[in-house]
């Protein structure tokens, strides 16, 4: 899972990203400039700590999410002030291709929103005004996706009128959904808005448009400071509150004198585990697990994917060769006291290729080459 931090500039970005990985990365970075900090985190997991109290593992594996601090958005206009926006004919300007290429990549977005007043450094436009800041870097995202989709419409016309090609009838329908997001588009809606079919998801694949994105949005508070109210009706989107600067310091503490520190201040769990578990629900992913004395794992998969496909996560000779998968959910394997109990009263399952993986589930993949 790669989550792009985003947002204008002063608005906390890389203090977030601090609080988010652990780092201690410079909070100043001179705003307009393309500059892009990524860091690899273990998702933190209860379920994972405790299977590894029953099996002692030589090895512990957390799932993995990868944080990528992107600076160069200014919101608004479209125009990132590097000077290198990319124009589509009509007057329009988009993000440049630097910064697309790494916004593309990103699996979703933490759109990070300035809620703290700092008279030593003052807001980008003058003024606080959270909802001003959300609509604008929603409009910079929209009009990069309205050019893209454009220049793809004008392809297609070309297309359509050359002989030889593609069915026309595929081109059609292309043009169909491409009209359709034009026109959302158009009216400030973002695409992720649309419900989308699997034929049409598959033509978009590779597209990278950026506001089918799932962006969840965390508003950057002062210590103590109350959330404002903020109106976000979007499909695939969450608003997360944060203290900022005491997440970042909190970060920087060993564990025990973190929990102290949480507890003074009634903290009931960090901000890195609220924005992994909302983006894990925007994201539609899920956890499950594989255990032993050698090692044990978490694995990350998308929600109701097969045991084969989860077969393929772990590798592909578990895919290839597949023939049944062992099953049992971690919190009845904990109950039992491990595998040798649980296959003794017959508890691990056994499910084919298409049996829906759960969140929390062990796998055992029994398989054939």
């Amino acid at each position: 899972m790669r989550l792009g931090i985003i947002g204008l500039p002063q608005s906390g970005k890389t203090t977030i990203f601090n609080a988010l990985t652990r780092g201690d990365q410079p909070v100043t970075m001179s705003g307009g400039r393309i500059e892009i900090r990524t860091a690899v985190v273990d998702v933190p997991d209860p379920r994972v700590e405790r299977l590894v109290e029953l099996f002692h593992p030589q090895k512990t594996s957390f799932a993995k999410v990868t944080y990528a601090d992107i600076a160069g958005l200014e919101g608004n206009s479209g125009n990132n002030g590097n000077g290198n926006g990319n124009g589509n004919g009509n007057g329009k300007k988009g993000i440049s291709g630097v910064l697309l290429n790494q916004l593309s990549q990103m699996d979703g977005f933490v759109h990070v929103v300035r809620c703290f007043e700092n008279a030593s450094v003052p807001h980008s436009s003058g003024s606080l005004d959270p909802q001003r800041d959300i609509d604008s870097m929603d409009s910079e995202l929209a009009l990069n996706d309205l050019i893209s989709v454009e220049r793809k419409l004008e392809r297609l016309v070309e297309e359509k009128k050359k002989s030889g090609g593609r069915d026309k009838a595929v081109i059609e329908r292309e043009m169909a959904l491409f009209e359709k997001f034009q026109a959302t588009l158009s009216a400030g809606v973002p695409l992720r808005d649309i419900d989308l079919d699997p034929e049409q998801e598959k033509m978009l694949s590779g597209f990278g448009l950026l506001t089918l994105k799932p962006v969840l949005i965390v508003l950057n508070l002062a210590d103590e400071q109350q959330p404002p109210q903020i109106e976000y009706p979007h499909r695939f989107s969450a608003v997360v509150p944060l203290q900022g600067r005491l997440e970042m310091e909190l970060a920087q503490l060993s564990a025990e004198d973190a929990g102290l520190f949480m507890n003074d201040f009634g903290i009931q769990e960090l901000g890195l585990q609220r924005v992994i578990n909302q983006s894990y629900d925007l994201l539609g992913l899920q956890s499950f697990f594989t255990v032993g004395e050698d090692e044990v794992r978490a694995w990350t998969v998308r929600r109701g994917a097969s045991a084969l496909e989860a077969a393929g996560v772990i590798h592909t000779d578990l895919q290839k060769g597949f023939i049944r998968a062992e099953v049992i959910d971690n919190a009845e394997l904990l109950a039992l006291g491990g595998l040798v109990e649980a296959r003794n009263r017959g508890r691990l399952r056994l499910e084919g290729k298409e049996y829906p993986v759960q969140d929390g589930e062990i796998m055992h993949v029994r398989f054939n080459l």
